[in-house]
C-alpha cells in the first residue's frame, strides 16, 4: 500500500472512533431511561411553575466563555399545558424575552414550541431529568444560524435545576450553555 492510501484509512479510522465516541460515549448520547429511578422525580408542572431564577453562562466553540446572563422565569399551567415565560439579560447588556409552550404527554413525552424553535421540539421527563431536542434559530444580529440543540435538565435534591446544552451546526458543536434554575418566592404584584 501506498503512504496515502495508508493516511487515507488512518483518517476514516479517526473519523470512525469519533463518530462512535459521539453516538455512544458524549453528552448527546444520554437517553432519559438512563435516568428511570435514579433521584426525585421532575415534575414539569410543579418545578417549572412560578417565578424561577436562572443564572448561567455560554460558551463558545473554542471552551471559553462568551457570555453569562440572569434571567426571571415565570412558569404557569392548565392541566398538562405550559407556558415558561423569560427574560433574560446579558451581559452585553441586552435583554431577549422568550416564552416556551410545553405539552405533557401521559407517558413523560414532551412537545415544545417557541418563536425562535424551528419546527416543534421533542422530549421526555424520566426520573431526575428532562431531555429536549429542538432546532432553535439564532437572532440576525448572532448570524440567523439554525443550530440544532439538545437540552437537559436535572433535578437536585433541594429543588435547584441543573441546565446543560449543547448547540450544534452539521453535526459540530458550535456552543453550550450551563445554567442553574431555582423557584424563587412570589410575592405577588407589588402595591
Amino acid at each position: 500500500m501506498t503512504p496515502l492510501l495508508y493516511a487515507f484509512f488512518g483518517a476514516m479510522l479517526v473519523l470512525t472512533l469519533v463518530i462512535l465516541r459521539q453516538r455512544r460515549a458524549a453528552f448527546p448520547a444520554q437517553r432519559p431511561a438512563d435516568y428511570a429511578g435514579k433521584g426525585p422525580q421532575f415534575d414539569l408542572r410543579h418545578h417549572l411553575s412560578g417565578p424561577i431564577q436562572c443564572d448561567g453562562v455560554i460558551f463558545g466553540p473554542t471552551g471559553r466563555v462568551t457570555s453569562r446572563f440572569v434571567a426571571q422565569m415565570q412558569g404557569s399551567w392548565t392541566g398538562n399545558i405550559g407556558t415558561l415565560s423569560e427574560v433574560f439579560h446579558y451581559d452585553s447588556g441586552s435583554v431577549q424575552n422568550r416564552a416556551w409552550t410545553l405539552a405533557l404527554g401521559n407517558a413523560g413525552d414532551i412537545t415544545a414550541t417557541a418563536p425562535d424553535v424551528v419546527g416543534t421540539g421533542t422530549g421526555r421527563a424520566e426520573g431526575p431529568t428532562v431531555m429536549l431536542r429542538y432546532r432553535i434559530r439564532l437572532t440576525p444580529e448572532a448570524g440567523g444560524h439554525v443550530l440544532d440543540v439538545v437540552d437537559w435538565m436535572y433535578l437536585l435534591e433541594n429543588g435547584t435545576i441543573m441546565n446543560r446544552s449543547q448547540f450544534r451546526k452539521f453535526g459540530i458543536k458550535v456552543a453550550e450553555l450551563v445554567a442553574t434554575m431555582r423557584k424563587v418566592p412570589d410575592f405577588g404584584p407589588a402595591e
